[in-house]
This record gives structure tokens, C-alpha cells and sequence, in this order.
């Protein structure tokens, strides 16, 4: 499984569309995730067009057609795996543990996220904290999304290990 993440895209707003390497790397992607900070609906239909599959989460600013779409928080199971995505809130340096909080009775294996606009790929306690970045904001050094390959077989939180378990290889793709 191939996930495409996106975040903080802010269009309208920051941009009027998505850049053009995001959609090429997303027609190859099996899902698309949106962490959140949409603004408006536009950004859904573009991605639709690449792949078919676009989840997501609302966000801080995004617009009541966004909010009434999509929740705050989704938790997904894909093979075996638990997948946490919210968008965060507050303090950049308190989000981890925002969404530790946000979680807590989940056991997610990964919890993709977005808010500060700056981008992580980094386990902690067992759990991967990946933030693609914000694909469209000028003020970061560097716009860029992410992509998250699962390969394997099923072991997730509780399920037995082995040395065919999943292998999560996630990355920060920098445009």
C-alpha cells in the first residue's frame, strides 16, 4: 500500500492549486490522506483526478463545507496497521503531545498530522509522528509532502511479530 500525504495546503489562500509534482507522485499513490487545513473543498477534486481515494481530517481553518465533510479525527486500519490522523492545534512544540493525548486509547502505529506547517518523520514511544509539511505555504524554506509505503505482512499493536511483519517506510519529499 502506497499512501500519498498531504497537508496545509491552504486553497484558497496561500495558492490557487497544487503543484504540479504533488499530483504526478500522487497518480501513483493507492490513497491520498489530507491532514487537514484544506480552506476549501477545490483541493479534494484535484486530487481526486490523480487517485480516486482521497481521505482527510478538518482543520483549524478550513471552511464550514470542509468541517461538515470531514471529521477532526479518523482512525484507519489498513493490513493489520492503525493509522491516527488529525490536523493539531496550538503551540507547534506541544503538538506531539496533543496528539499523544488525542490517541492515547487508539494504539496507533502511525499518526500523520499537519498545523505547524514544518515537516516530521520521526518515531517516538513506538508510534510514527509523520508531518508531510505544508505543500503550498511560501513562508517555510521548503514546500513538500510525503509518502508512506507499507509492505509486508500484518503486526500492528497485539499482533504477533515476525520476521515478515510490516515495514513502514515513510519520507518527506521536498519540492
Amino acid at each position: 500500500m502506497k499512501i500519498g500525504v498531504i497537508s496545509d495546503t491552504h486553497i484558497p489562500g496561500k495558492s490557487d492549486y497544487l503543484p504540479a509534482a504533488i499530483l504526478d507522485a500522487f497518480m501513483s499513490v493507492d490513497m491520498v490522506v489530507h491532514a487537514g487545513d484544506m480552506v476549501g473543498l477545490e483541493v479534494i477534486a484535484e486530487l481526486e483526478k490523480v487517485c480516486p481515494k482521497v481521505v482527510g481530517v478538518s482543520g483549524n481553518m478550513d471552511d464550514s463545507a470542509v468541517r461538515e465533510k470531514y471529521p477532526v479525527k479518523q482512525v484507519l486500519n489498513i493490513g493489520g496497521l492503525k493509522i491516527g490522523i488529525m490536523h493539531g492545534w496550538g503551540a507547534p512544540s506541544s503538538l506531539v503531545d496533543i496528539l499523544k493525548n488525542a490517541f492515547k486509547e487508539d494504539n496507533c502505529d502511525v499518526i500523520i498530522f499537519g498545523h505547524s506547517h514544518n515537516p516530521m518523520n520521526e518515531s517516538i514511544g513506538g508510534t510514527l509522528f509523520f508531518n508531510p509539511g505544508s505543500a503550498t505555504d511560501e513562508a517555510v524554506p521548503s514546500n513538500s509532502y510525503g509518502i508512506i509505503e507499507i509492505t509486508g505482512r500484518p503486526q500492528g499493536r497485539g499482533l504477533a511479530s515476525d520476521s515478515q511483519s510490516h515495514k513502514i517506510n515513510a519520507r518527506i519529499i521536498k519540492i
